[in-house]
């Protein structure tokens, strides 16, 4: 017995021996700093950061091969706890959440029926599924099964529906989904993503020059959800106050329900809630990046540039605007009359895009108090002009330099100094003329009425058919007494012995052949000159940008491409110039345009400019659509729907206002709004949804 136990204390004291030397010879070390980097992560082990467990994260960050905020549950916090103990700065990651783009669903029709196929994927498999829709959702719920959180589900209407506020964007659903209909997105990649031709666009989307997504604002008004409906604007256009007010609504031209109907009044939407917001006496939070140290100056305080700088400092930039006039706005504060747009209205809307920490110079113009020269000098990475098109072309009549004669976008910008007590009030004649088709010509003949003038006749070389401008411009104009003047041509200004005009002389014209605009060229009437008695004339026939500041500059602006029409020569595309650290967008790229083209070419400018100074290639969109209508959304005919009247814009009575220039056109009331939005089909690519927005209209 004595010598069994005296064997097992020899052989536990060998193994002990053998065991020390082996813990000497085979030592492993593990970082301390591994386990307090488990400790403080989230602790869900949900593999949503690409490791096993967050005991390999743990590892991966302490030996630099995963970042400190990889932990997509935890977030921000997390992050900082991480960075702490390993001694770091845990910077600023952009939250990551998923967004369905397909809001079809069980609205699309059905080409098969498949039996006993359980996924998505096996479904995706055999012929792309189902779906006549070959980009919605096939309804089987592989990204539910996928997201361990529990925030993600299909709806009733057989779509995905997201949980905000359980989504921590680990982008399994998005990996699950064969057809791509989920997206994990953060906030840049959502403020500069672009349509694409395999995501869902309804036809008033694709039609909107600023890629508003129209259905889902509409949606979030009939939820009652208004500031979600302002956010949803702001993705793609931060002049909403403005645009609600005088953009020509091209969204609506497509509007699927006119097909059956009439089309829902989506801009008066659009008004509705960003009248909302101002009125309610806050203003909804407007989210950005943390500062990159990148520095931009926009030249031109216009929409183009108001749009570029908005962009461009929620994506964490640095941004100085510099603006010739003596405040921002451009073409909407000096081209636009106060009936149209309350100035008051717009300060308010420039003064939340300048509260995000844009610096702004008035009264500062390029080539004449600072140059290209000084900008590079001053440590700007990147230059965008949005200088407009303030240059008034010219009639090309003998005269049109006496006394009474204007051109269109000075008498405007005049009459706006002159309002907000900059400037003199501009000669106001008893009998004017205006010469022009377009919203200036109309913007001045309505002007002129409210100024006291007792006639006002409108002058146009085509007939009313051929008229540019907005049709309700044209039919206000017509309600508050203009006369028309149809197929006349100006041929000079007759004056008296002091100089001052006093008539117009014109010629008739008949229309003939149409020309590259594809309207019917007018031909003149040989023998039918006339002339019409006057007192003042304004010629509204056209504006191109100023660029004459391009001939006097002695630095490298003055090699910049340019184009017949004194437009900057940019990529239509990505908005870069010949000069690569400079960009352009609005009427100085594109000549004269809508305000709402001019804020889409400034966020468009934005993408690109980000792309520069972060070091990345200037590329577009791969699959953008930006023009004409996707081929497979054209549809003929709608079936089951049930007509349901448009509201109709509440605006003031025509004595009221012909006597001031008080606001004309109102916001629609809530209870109207609402029932304007129930009026939505919520369309898809080829889907919409007929009979259930016409009983909750009923």
């Amino acid at each position: 017995m004595a010598e069994a136990l005296f064997f097992m204390l020899a052989m536990g004291a060998a193994c002990g021996v053998l065991l020390s030397i082996a813990s000497r010879v085979f030592y492993v070390y593990e970082d301390p700093r591994i386990g307090q980097v488990e400790s403080v992560l989230a602790g869900a082990n949900c593999g949503g950061c690409g490791y096993t467990g967050c005991g390999a994260a743990a590892a991966a960050v302490v030996k630099g091969d995963a970042p400190l905020t990889l932990c997509i549950v935890g977030g921000p916090d997390t992050a900082a706890a991480v960075a702490a103990v390993l001694g770091m700065e845990a910077g600023a990651a952009e939250a990551l959440i998923s967004y369905n783009q397909c809001t079809g669903g069980d609205r699309a029709e059905n080409r098969y029926l498949y039996q006993g196929v359980p996924s998505c994927s096996a479904l995706a498999s055999l012929y792309g599924g189902q779906r006549d829709c070959a980009i919605g959702c096939l309804g089987l719920g592989d990204c539910v099964r996928a997201c361990q959180f529990g925030a993600i589900a299909i709806g009733e209407n057989g779509y995905p529906v997201v949980f905000d506020d359980k989504c921590v964007g680990c982008g399994a659903c998005e990996k699950a989904c064969p057809k791509g209909v989920l997206k994990v997105k953060t906030l840049s990649r959502r403020l500069l993503e672009f349509n694409e031709t395999d995501q869902c666009l309804a036809p008033c989307r694709q039609t909107c020059p600023a890629q508003i997504d129209i259905p889902r604002y509409i949606d979030n008004i009939r939820e009652g959800d208004y500031e979600a409906a302002v956010e949803t604007i702001r993705e793609r256009n931060p002049l909403l106050l403005s645009c609600g007010r005088v953009c020509p609504h091209p969204c609506e031209t497509n509007c699927r329900r006119a097909l059956e109907d009439e089309a829902v009044s989506i801009n008066q939407l659009k008004r509705f809630v960003a009248d909302y917001e101002m009125n309610s006496g806050r203003r909804f939070p407007i989210s950005k990046l943390p500062d990159t140290g990148k520095r931009v100056a926009v030249v031109g305080g216009g929409p183009a540039g108001l749009s570029c700088a908005f962009f461009l400092r929620r994506l964490g930039h640095s941004v100085t605007i510099y603006e010739a006039m003596p405040k921002l706005g451009g073409m909407i504060r000096y081209g636009i009359p106060e009936y149209r747009l309350p100035k008051a209205v717009l300060d308010w809307e420039i003064e939340g895009i300048l509260n995000l920490g844009i610096e702004a110079h008035t009264n500062v113009a390029f080539g004449e108090d600072f140059d290209l020269a000084s900008l590079v000098g001053a440590g700007y990475d990147a230059i965008f002009f949005g200088i407009g098109a303030w240059k008034d072309m010219l009639l090309g009549a003998k005269g049109e330099e006496l006394k009474g004669v204007y051109t269109g976008i000075k008498f405007l910008a005049q009459m706006a100094l002159w309002q907000a007590g900059k400037g003199e009030k501009p000669f106001i004649g008893q009998h004017p003329v205006v010469v022009g088709g377009g919203n200036t010509a109309i913007d001045c003949v309505r002007t002129l009425i409210r100024s006291g003038a007792k006639k006002v006749t409108l002058a146009y070389r085509r007939t009313r058919k051929e008229m540019p401008a907005n049709e309700v411009e044209i039919v206000a104009a017509e309600h508050e007494g203009c006369d028309f003047l149809f197929l006349v041509a100006p041929t000079q200004v007759v004056g008296d012995e002091n100089g001052q005009a006093v008539g117009l002389e014109y010629k008739r014209m008949e229309l003939g052949e149409p020309d590259a605009s594809g309207r019917r060229r007018p031909v003149p009437v040989e023998g039918s000159e006339t002339v019409l008695p006057t007192d003042m004339i304004v010629s509204a026939i056209g504006q191109r940008p100023d660029i004459g500041f391009l001939q006097k500059a002695a630095d490298r602006i003055s090699q910049i491409k340019t184009t017949r029409w004194d437009t900057f020569d940019v990529n239509e595309k990505t908005c870069q110039s010949s000069i690569p650290y400079i960009f352009a967008a609005g009427d100085s790229a594109t000549g004269p345009d809508l305000v709402v083209s001019a804020i889409g070419g400034g966020r468009r400018a934005a993408r690109s400019i980000h792309q520069f100074i972060t070091g990345q290639p200037i590329t577009p969109a791969p699959k953008e659509h930006n023009k004409g209508l996707i081929p497979v959304s054209k549809l003929k005919n709608l079936k089951g729907i049930v007509k349901i009247a448009r509201q109709p814009m509440p605006e003031l009575p025509v004595d009221a206002r012909i006597v001031t220039f008080e606001e004309v056109d109102l916001v629609l009331p809530e209870n109207k709004a609402l029932e304007e939005a129930n009026r939505c089909l919520r369309c898809g690519v080829v889907c919409y949804n007929p009979d259930i927005k016409a009983e909750k209209a009923a």
